[in-house]
């Protein structure tokens, strides 16, 4: 059985994926480790927690020696708006704590699961089925640690035969996390605001087209890959995944069918519009499809539905 390491594993996918790992490979077998002293119950109660700061790496590799750990999912990341804002913290925590973990799993001799994202790509990549291999030079600096991370991860593969894997996620989509600043936020920022208040102010336009997925898609990719046939694998790292893409008046004509007296509002935010606008639209997921398997299981309909029956009532609303 595999003994799991999951750092950020407080964050928005992390607190996800742990308790989807632990019950794949029992409760015991997957650590969560989370900058948080204080993190929740149900993380702490279900299964071994430590704190893990991506950035020590003494620490950090002292836990992977105390549970004997054999596979690392390494999530910690500043998002995209958030590092433009604090640009060097953000190169510290995406780089320096990657390196740290690359170390490690060398050292241990550990698998390690390492997420890029839609962000690695930047205005002068195809725009629509983006493909696996094509020009990157993204103006973010949560895109150039992207980057950066994907060629690290294969050098440590091609160098050290360290087993790197990992997926290029577009915008997450999730009912049980509240989003932590990327440029993608309004998309689970309107599901609380259409139950809550019946209306919504979006920064983005409206016809800004954006790949999006929905977390149970984004925990299956990574542990589908995670378990994938390493004899299959051609490409091994940034593996681009898609479920869809849509804008947010799509989005918000989507909820209107559940909820008609939805309305929706634009006050642009430049910031978060450049780097939306320097995004491909959709991605072409068709290596991940051929070389592991990928297949989403949620559309935006499906997505949309989903999204408002759990928050609703996880609000205590109803619609």
């Amino acid at each position: 059985m595999k003994r799991i390491l999951v750092t950020g594993g407080t964050g928005q996918i992390g607190s996800e994926l742990v308790p989807a790992l632990r019950e794949v490979y029992g409760n015991e077998n997957v650590v969560c480790g989370g900058h948080k002293r204080n993190p929740s119950e149900d993380l702490i109660e279900a299964g071994p927690y430590e704190v893990v700061d991506a950035v020590d790496a003494k620490a950090y590799a002292e836990v992977v020696k105390k549970y004997k750990i054999d596979t690392i999912y390494h999530l910690p990341a500043i998002l995209s708006a958030k590092a433009e804002e604090n640009p060097m913290r953000a190169w510290e925590v995406n780089i320096s704590g990657l390196i740290n973990a690359l170390e490690i799993a060398r050292e241990f001799k550990c698998a390690i699961f390492v997420p890029s994202s839609i962000a690695a790509f930047g205005p002068n990549s195809p725009k629509w089925k983006t493909p696996q291999d094509t020009i990157q030079r993204p103006r973010t600096m949560y895109g150039v640690t992207k980057v950066t991370g994907e060629l690290l991860c294969d050098y440590y593969y091609f160098k050290y035969g360290v087993d790197t894997r990992g997926v290029r996620y577009p915008g997450l989509i999730s009912y049980k996390t509240l989003p932590g600043g990327g440029t993608t936020d309004y998309a689970v920022e309107i599901f609380y605001e259409a139950l809550k208040n019946k209306k919504y102010t979006c920064y983005l336009k409206e016809d800004t087209r954006m790949d999006m997925m929905y977390m149970p898609d984004a925990l299956k990719a990574a542990i589908q890959l995670m378990e994938a046939d390493p004899n299959r694998l051609i490409h091994r790292n940034a593996f681009n995944v898609t479920a869809m893409a849509f804008t947010p008046k799509e989005l918000a004509e989507e909820i209107r069918k559940h909820i008609p007296e939805f309305q929706i509002t634009y006050n642009v935010d430049p910031v978060r519009q450049n780097i939306a606008d320097s995004w491909p639209d959709m991605l072409d997921d068709s290596c991940a499809k051929q070389e592991w398997g990928w297949n989403p299981e949620y559309d935006l309909p499906s997505m949309v539905s989903d999204m408002l029956e759990k928050l609703s009532k996880k609000l205590g609303v109803s619609y």
